[in-house]
């Protein structure tokens, strides 16, 4: 069995598309998920046959629809996928501040990048940097301030879902916990 992690977007966001954490594993239980661990409201490992995300994110993805009459974005990374965007995190001294250092995990590699509209975007205080599936955005005055990351998606051309480095680090304790 191969251990995933899964990043829901657009559930139990501001009281619309409430997916409870117990129907939720439920409903991957029924579609062959076990050990199905979550952290906070969108936020999933588990361990599943499938070797490719693809079948198994639509499946997942149809399933709520059929059950919730909503369909969110289901995005699958294996472990050893959310192990590498740790490891090259560009903004090493940003971690001490994990609430400023987001990751927006891409759905697929982005075709023509908007490069002056990003740097346009973000203000003097924030970086950022595109690694492969990964865009990493030090935001030191916080996400909610900045105009950059409400247009990464637009910018990049491509549908995204972030996680802020703290989300990411608990989801990679809850993998270390499968492995046991």
């Amino acid at each position: 069995m191969n251990l995933w992690v899964a990043f829901f977007r657009g559930i139990n966001v501001g009281g619309h598309h409430i997916l409870p954490m117990k129907a939720l594993q439920a409903l991957l239980s029924d579609c062959g998920c076990v050990d199905v661990l979550t952290y906070i409201q969108s936020n999933v490992v588990f361990r599943h046959t499938a070797s490719k995300p693809a079948a198994l994110q639509e499946s997942i993805a149809e399933e709520i629809q059929r059950r919730f009459s909503f369909r969110p974005q289901v995005l699958l990374l294996t472990a050893k996928q959310l192990l590498a965007a740790q490891k090259r995190n560009p903004f090493p001294d940003a971690v001490s501040e994990p609430k400023t250092l987001h990751l927006s995990f891409l759905v697929s590699d982005p075709d023509a990048v908007n490069w002056n509209a990003l740097d346009a975007a973000k203000s003097a205080s924030e970086h950022y940097e595109l690694i492969d599936r990964v865009f990493y955005l030090h935001a030191p005055e916080g996400i909610g301030h900045s105009k950059l990351a409400a247009k990464v998606e637009k910018y990049l051309g491509v549908a995204a879902t972030g996680r802020n480095w703290r989300t990411v680090t608990r989801v990679l304790a809850l993998l270390d916990q499968s492995r046991t």
